[in-house]
């Protein structure tokens, strides 16, 4: 059945950088996407040994702490930029540069049990605010890094970013 939050984003609604993060989710409703893919992401965690959390494929890469400390900072951003896009704020949103968010960061001194329970809190709310969001409001624009974005594609951008470092988790972060 198809309802106002099962409609992909058109490749006019944002910018072309995201295509991937779009496309690697799933045809359906948008926010069930959410709600399962939370899921999936807690069960990731749930199965980590601590060797694991602290492990990284190849030097200089993110460890899987790390992973999943961008994938919740990446989510504030995401859900921040459709909230001020729903609520019809026109002002600029800057860009987001994820090394410089990671240098800040502590997530290798944080236990992923931490960073569990933020991402549980905030995928929540993010589902909580998305949901209530109305057909008319998810083609509202706002700007994000000099280009255009609806509130649609904010959502689908923030499942499919989660999605795209999931799938890394799942083939890259296996211990044997």
């Amino acid at each position: 059945m198809t309802t106002f939050r099962t409609v992909r984003p058109a490749p006019s609604e944002y910018n072309s950088f995201y295509a991937g993060y779009v496309n690697a989710v799933s045809d359906g409703d948008i926010i069930e996407a959410l709600v399962s893919q939370k899921s999936s992401l807690l069960n990731w965690i749930d199965s980590a040994s601590t060797k694991q959390a602290d492990f990284r494929y190849a030097p200089g890469k993110w460890s899987a702490k790390e992973v999943v400390g961008h994938i919740i900072d990446t989510e504030w951003i995401f859900t921040y930029r459709a909230l001020r896009f729903a609520r019809g704020d026109q002002s600029p949103l800057p860009g987001m540069d994820q090394n410089q968010f990671m240098e800040g960061a502590n997530f290798a001194e944080r236990s992923l049990g931490d960073l569990r329970v933020e991402f549980s809190g905030l995928r929540t709310a993010s589902t909580q605010l998305m949901g209530s969001f109305s057909e008319a409001v998810l083609d509202r624009v706002g700007i994000a890094s000099d280009c255009p974005f609806t509130v649609r594609a904010m959502m689908w951008i923030t499942a499919g970013h989660c999605q795209h470092h999931l799938t890394i988790l799942n083939e890259r972060y296996k211990m044997s």
